[in-house]
């Protein structure tokens, strides 16, 4: 109020001391990613801010001290006013001008970011399982079963716990309490999973409450857990001898299933479709026939075994090679029985010209010759038709030939050496010599080296 009563009278308002500028403004320089620049420090303390909002705050503040004109000291206070809006509009451009320089910097590299990232790719890389480990990965039947087996097992480790000796009066009255006890319920529940075993501790914590009333109420009437717990409580198992998620018997009944020959796909489970996977030897829907090589040697109305024919017959129906309806491929009847034909003995033979034949039950093998040998009749250089030049038999077998050793030189040319090798020869002139077409004969001296006094005693060596 005072203020505006001075302007009405024409008198310049007091002006009040600029307020110390705050902490930030007094540093004299400013860094941005890896661009600096000096920071504008503003006429009353007040922080840089975009251009924008700082240009109006400039003008808002002109505004704030115009004055009506015709007042005393009106050109100073406008001239004063008109600074100020010079002075933020360049404030403005500076400021403009720096966040557009930043905007063109590239960005720093987001180290944490990155080390985040490869920190959450190893632990799914640990916490996922391998290929193919999640098709292994154990039905609920078979962890059920393996839990009521741990069970069951913990049973028998507790129970003679507590037993002291000697007072069988005191024992048995201890014992009755013991045997259907919380306490011994406990130690069983804490042995049935491994520390490592995720899906069994989940298990036992999800169906806590039904073992503990088995144990405490149901153990009597239903004396089988497997039975109990499993098929009619979780329902993700069916009795032996059955499948399916209604548990029907398998082909050949509950008691046999596939007549005992063959494996009910899902029995014990809630899955499969109970068709029969026949053991070697037996066919058909409940595994009651016998293939082929095999002959009924029992039947009657509960049972079914197949026996092997012998290895002569496709089919019979008794052991013998006599008792063949029909022989194997590379067996003849004759006489009444399967014989085995000798295909090395064909007017062609079946194998190559350096390869020997072999017989075997029902068919032949071919060889490869000994190295030594044209032609064959078996294994190793004694089974030779004919030897390979530069080898000759001796005692049946092809040996190598020794032409150096012949009475006829086989190397001609005067002063050459002979030497012998497998198969063959080599002719060579001895060192100091050097070959023509005619002989070996001495190495010229070079030109250039000097002739040695042989008078005069050689140099010594210190050795």
């Amino acid at each position: 109020m005072a203020a505006k009563a001075r302007a009405r009278e024409g008198q310049a308002p007091i002006s009040t001391p600029p307020s110390p500028p705050p902490p930030w403004a007094l540093t004299r320089g400013l860094s941005i990613g890896r661009f600096s620049w000096r920071a504008r420090i503003g006429p009353h303390g007040d922080p840089p801010t975009n251009s924008g909002a700082r240009a109006g705050a400039g003008r808002d503040s002109a505004r704030h001290r115009q004055v009506a004109p015709g007042t005393a000291g009106t050109a100073e206070r406008w001239a004063a006013a008109e600074a100020e809006r010079s002075a933020d509009s360049r404030w403005a451009s500076v400021s403009a001008r720096a966040a557009a320089s930043c905007a063109t910097l590239p960005r720093p590299a987001m180290r944490p970011r990155t080390l985040a990232a490869l920190g959450l790719l190893l632990l799914l890389l640990l916490v996922l399982p391998p290929p193919g480990e999640t098709a292994k990965k154990e039905t609920p039947c078979k962890r059920c079963r393996e839990l009521v087996d741990k069970f069951n097992q913990g049973m028998v480790d507790t129970a003679k716990k507590n037993f002291g000796g000697g007072n069988t009066a005191w024992e048995e009255k201890t014992l009755s309490k013991y045997e259907f006890s919380e306490v011994r319920l406990l130690e069983i529940m804490e042995s049935l999973c491994d520390s490592s075993d995720f899906d069994c501790h989940r298990m036992l914590e999800e169906h806590e409450e039904r073992l503990e009333a088995w144990w405490l109420r149901l153990k009597k009437e239903h004396p089988d857990l497997f039975e109990w717990f499993c098929v009619k409580t979780l329902e993700v198992c069916c009795l032996p001898g059955t499948y399916g998620p209604d548990c029907l018997e398998c082909q050949g009944g509950s008691q046999r299933p596939c007549s005992g020959n063959g494996d009910c796909r899902g029995d014990g489970s809630r899955q499969g479709d109970g068709s029969c996977q026949c053991h070697v030897g037996y066919q058909g829907a409940a595994c009651t026939d016998c293939a082929d090589g095999y002959f009924s040697s029992l039947r009657n109305e509960t049972h079914s075994v197949c026996t092997a024919c012998d290895e002569s017959c496709k089919v019979c129906s008794g052991p013998t090679d006599r008792d063949c309806g029909q022989c194997q491929e590379g067996w003849v009847r004759e006489d009444g029985a399967c014989v085995d034909v000798d295909e090395c003995a064909a007017e062609t033979p079946p194998c190559g010209e350096q390869q020997y034949c072999e017989n075997v039950s029902g068919s032949f093998t071919c060889g490869e010759c000994d190295s030594t040998c044209v032609g064959c009749t078996g294994k190793g250089p004694g089974q030779c038709r004919e030897c390979v030049p530069g080898y000759s038999k001796e005692s049946g077998q092809c040996t190598d030939l020794d032409e150096c050793s012949l009475a006829e030189k086989v190397c001609v040319r005067e002063n050459e050496n002979c030497y012998n090798t497998p198969g063959s020869f080599v002719c060579v002139c001895p060192e100091g010599f050097e070959e023509t077409d005619v002989a070996c004969v001495p190495t010229q001296p070079a030109a250039d080296q000097v002739t040695a006094d042989p008078t005069q005693a050689p140099p010594r060596e210190d050795l």
